[in-house]
């Protein structure tokens, strides 16, 4: 079953629970992913549907640390709870030791060049584990093993 396909039998499923967080949820990733459709002017493979996760999953992060900043905890618990209901649909995310021995792999071919190298092996890595990693983590990871040699 393809992301787009478990996403509106979910959807269907939240609409008979009357689950109004998920349906909410749901309804603006589906509006979103048409949106990419219509943009894209094809039908959306799963790399398309999960990219389109991904930027819904990024913003709920970023309107978190907005609205906690600004001391409005209502509207950051109700992204909090958007944001979980986008991660059921992302893979297994890396474990610590799993992204180090990748960093450590990336990385090995692109030590001489040090840091000048870095936005390679940040690219490759967020390549080749989409939606696996997160950004930041990736990037402070590549930045740390870099300046060590």
């Amino acid at each position: 079953m393809s992301i787009a396909e478990q996403i509106e039998k979910d959807y269907i499923q939240a609409y008979k629970a009357k689950d109004q967080v998920r349906l909410g949820t749901l309804r603006l990733l589906k509006t979103a992913a048409k949106n990419k459709q219509v943009e894209l002017m094809r039908p959306l493979t799963d790399d398309d549907v999960m990219n389109v996760i991904i930027r819904e999953l990024k913003q709920r992060q970023d309107s978190i640390e907005q609205f906690t900043a600004a001391g409005r905890t209502d509207l950051a618990d109700k992204e909090a709870a958007e944001a979980e209901v986008l991660k059921g649909y992302m893979p297994a995310q890396l474990t610590e030791e799993e992204l180090a021995e990748v960093v450590e792999k990336a990385c090995a071919p692109l030590l001489e060049g040090g840091m000048k190298n870095m936005g390679q092996a940040i690219s490759a890595i967020m390549a080749e584990y989409k939606g696996r990693v997160d950004g930041k983590a990736v990037s402070s990871a590549v930045k740390a093993r870099l300046q060590q040699a």
